[in-house]
């Protein structure tokens, strides 16, 4: 085996190491994608401006020196509430009238943030402050930082306690069971606006978290929920929007794809594998890699 195989075989190991931690914080997103889409069946393309509220949320607390478990409490309650704002003024008149204009009142709402931020914050991206000691792992030619593996068994955790959420706890039953039929589980009792505006805060709070941790890892700006929240909707559709692990799936293909290309070829291919896999997803199995294909009466 000549130098240069020894190399490359090396390269495509940090590659891969890369791509699980980017992949990583497109699963946290994607993963709010596609509890509310499993909930009520609407995309919400404002998601990712919830990922880019929750990052200044989380900036301005660690500018005011405030620890970072504190930040990240922040970021979450900040999308969330937000959240629950929106679908209680927006989607909640409209959510009977088809999915066209829910559709058309998330490109807005999406729009109106990113607009509105750049009038409050500004158009310049923001560093956030240093709050961790970075540590570098040396595995022979191959680094690994303790922030990667910070931010991968974060993800983990958050994909067991969705699995624990909707499967063993009351809350989870009746998400489900709005999931299934909404008419039904309002006759069962449930209280299916309570369980949407849930879905929403819960949904809308995993992507806060994954804003204060791109933001940490990279900057912030008001721009910066469009391109990352379009990307994790990407990954959702590419797992089977709708379920939770494909969910997961998608997020960690993507950022592997990405960075793989990145490295390998050009990184101004970065981009476009993402939505090279969506469309070949698409082609072979619309429903997802572990999504269900459904059939609807007309």
């Amino acid at each position: 085996m000549s130098q240069d195989t020894i190399y490359f075989f090396w390269d495509c190991l940090q590659y891969l190491i890369n791509g699980i931690a980017q992949g990583s914080l497109y699963a946290i997103v994607a993963l709010g994608y596609t509890m509310v889409y499993g909930i009520i069946r609407l995309v919400n393309f404002a998601h990712g401006e919830f990922l880019m509220l929750g990052a200044f949320c989380g900036y301005f607390a660690l500018k005011m020196n405030l620890p970072m478990p504190v930040a990240i409490i922040a970021s979450m309650l900040g999308a969330g509430i937000v959240a629950l704002i929106v679908e209680r003024a927006l989607y909640r008149p409209i959510r009977n009238e088809g999915r066209i204009p829910a559709l058309i009142t998330a490109i807005g709402a999406s729009l109106f943030f990113q607009y509105t931020g750049q009038l409050i914050f500004g158009a310049d991206p923001k560093t956030v402050p240093p709050v961790f000691t970075e540590v570098i792992f040396n595995f022979g030619e191959i680094n690994v930082s303790n922030i990667q593996v910070f931010i991968f068994i974060l993800t983990l955790f958050i994909l067991l306690f969705l699995w624990w959420l909707t499967r063993f706890t009351k809350i989870g039953v009746a998400m489900r069971a709005t999931s299934y039929n909404l008419k039904a589980a309002e006759l069962m009792g449930i209280n299916t606006n309570r369980i949407i505006a849930f879905t929403f805060f819960l949904g809308a709070s995993l992507s806060g978290l994954a804003g204060i941790l791109m933001g940490y890892t990279m900057s912030v700006e008001p721009m910066m929920g469009m391109s990352l929240g379009l990307k994790a909707f990407v990954a959702a559709v590419v797992g089977g929007i709708g379920v939770i692990p494909g969910a997961a799936l998608g997020g960690f293909i993507l950022g592997i794809a990405e960075n793989m290309i990145a490295g390998v070829y050009k990184s101004s291919f970065r981009d476009g594998v993402s939505f090279f896999i969506l469309i070949l997803i698409l082609l072979i199995k619309p429903s997802g890699i572990l999504g269900k294909n459904v059939k609807e009466k007309v």
